[in-house]
């Protein structure tokens, strides 16, 4: 496929420091002057300042990208230094935009930066979205990828996606406007989100640090040659990495003839579903807080508590007296007979989310008095004991 056009002018100049700077891409023909000016006057937007938005922060501040937005509201945490290497020990508790603003003004002070420190939604995401040449997503969740491919398909924006779970990264190209005819979207690859609780987040199934670092620099490199015109971009490609294997792949992305047209933004929340309609409807009226958990303990209440996440999460943090039963042992019922019937159950997870799975199952095998911890493990460790590590 031959190269793109240039998506973005030229600046008039170049100064002495910024000549000098960027001195390695110069001497690149097919950056040269003409390229990093480009570089100089492109808007890029990056949604998410975590594991891939990290790298991706640091490496467009370093090419020379003139603008960068930053769009999160979350505050770094010390589980995220183990990859969102952007920030630092003494960012823990503070803004990840503002964190990501002072980084990357260490690597580049030409290099302008706006946040937006507001959840992205159907509300606010065209607005935010409109003064950028380049989306980059690099979230990780479903309804945010829907809402950020659906609003980049109607301004017409090109953005580059990527996507990171345990050793497994993979990474593309969407534009559904591209000049060359052969425009695709995220909808094109993922026409339908998959049943909620069926793949888990990075935050239950873990991701290997350093694959950020990797698929981090695919999508600037992405962003690189859509924004100088050069390459061949993976606009109609996805590229899968395995870490393990050390092995790329490669699957061809075509035009879904029967793609819903994209008229306007959804309530993408209920699009994806955090969890099942049946899971909201067993958690509701069934859900003790871990407050709750302990008062039943201390007063010598007799319940089966049942922890639902995995054997290496169990070994990680549990909650005293409980008893591991993963979700899948549950769901497919072979875990039935191992579950007491003279007492009530109590399930648990990390956050909530599988343990509701769990309990519509339960409560449809007929433990019709089975509840649920909100919260989970993490509000136990958050509210009951705090020694206890959180992950």
């Amino acid at each position: 496929m031959a190269s793109l056009p240039p998506l973005v002018e030229p600046a008039a100049e170049l100064t002495k420091d910024e000549v000098a700077r960027y001195s390695r891409h110069l001497i690149i023909p097919d950056v040269g002057v003409d390229g990093q000016k480009r570089l100089k006057n492109a808007k890029v937007l990056v949604v998410g300042a975590g594991g891939l938005g990290s790298p991706a922060l640091l490496y467009l501040a370093a090419a020379g990208v003139g603008t960068l937005g930053v769009v999160d509201f979350d505050v770094v945490d010390e589980s995220n230094l183990q990859r969102q290497v952007i920030h630092g020990q003494s960012d823990v508790g503070k803004s990840k935009a503002q964190s990501a603003k002072e980084s990357v003004a260490e690597i580049n002070p030409f290099v302008t930066v706006n946040l937006h420190e507001t959840p992205l939604d159907s509300s606010n995401a065209l607005d935010i979205f409109r003064d950028y040449d380049l989306i980059l997503d690099g979230t990780d969740n479903f309804a945010t990828r829907y809402l950020v491919n659906d609003a980049a398909v109607l301004l017409g924006k090109p953005y580059v996606w990527g996507s990171i779970f345990r050793f497994e990264g993979q990474v593309s190209v969407f534009w559904e406007d591209a000049p060359n005819g052969q425009g695709l979207n995220y909808r094109h690859l993922y026409p339908e989100p998959p049943p909620p609780g069926m793949v888990p987040s990075c935050a239950e199934g873990g991701v290997l640090g350093v694959l950020c670092a990797s698929i981090g620099s695919i999508m600037v490199t992405e962003a690189i040659k859509l924004i100088c015109g050069i390459g061949d971009t993976l606009l109609g490609r996805l590229k899968v990495y395995d870490a393990l294997d050390m092995e790329y792949r490669e699957v061809k992305i075509r035009r879904d003839p029967n793609a819903a047209e994209i008229t306007e933004l959804i309530d993408y929340e209920a699009f994806c579903g955090t969890v099942s309609d049946e899971a909201h409807s067993a958690a509701a009226g069934h859900t003790i807080t871990a407050v709750e958990l302990k008062e039943k303990i201390d007063a010598g209440d007799k319940f089966e508590l049942i922890d639902v996440r995995e054997p290496h999460e169990w070994e990680i943090v549990r909650i005293p007296g409980a008893k591991l039963i993963p979700k899948d042992k549950i769901l497919s019922g072979e875990a039935f007979a191992e579950i007491p019937q003279d007492r009530q159950t109590i399930l648990y997870c990390k956050s909530g989310v599988r343990s509701a799975e769990a309990l519509s199952a339960l409560h449809n095998a007929g433990f019709s008095n089975a509840v649920h911890v909100g919260g989970g493990v993490t509000g136990w460790a958050q509210q009951v004991d705090t020694t206890l590590p959180t992950y």
